[in-house]
């Protein structure tokens, strides 16, 4: 019974664990920028976006949906459209510090970083909808053949 449990959220679970990682990057990567050196929370938030994003990539490729590309051409097209649709994600990453920060006035660190955590929250979910639909969807259906 645990073993089909398993199989069947493997990359769900597996998506999870990743995520958490990848959120404790973008998380920790903005509340040193932002809190601790004092840049603006924007860049901070880009910043922090486009190093979680890389660890993203390769961990979605290689441990959740076991992407199989070896061409070079085959890689640029995925990365290319992992980073397009986590570009969509961002500008909603924007929207939501700006939100928060900006027009809210939660501008203290910890009430940044509440504003964040949520922020990632709902990215993260927006990130495995386009992962598992558009990103590696058709390598999953070349695997499988």
């Amino acid at each position: 019974m645990i073993k089909d449990l398993w199989v069947k959220y493997k990359s769900i679970i597996a998506y999870l664990f990743w995520g958490v990682v990848t959120t404790v990057v973008n998380l920790a990567v903005f509340q040193i920028l932002s809190s601790g050196i004092h840049w603006n929370y924007q860049v901070a938030n880009v910043i922090a976006w486009f190093l979680s994003v890389l660890v993203a990539y390769f961990t979605n490729k290689v441990w959740v949906f076991g992407s199989h590309y070896t061409t070079v051409s085959d890689f640029i097209v995925e990365f290319l459209r992992f980073y397009f649709y986590r570009g969509l994600t961002l500008v909603l990453d924007i929207i939501i510090m700006y939100v928060g920060v900006s027009l809210l006035g939660f501008n203290d660190p910890l009430q940044q970083f509440i504003v964040k955590f949520i922020d990632n929250v709902i990215v993260v979910i927006a990130n495995y909808i386009f992962s598992k639909w558009l990103i590696f969807k058709d390598n999953r259906d070349i695997a499988d053949k």
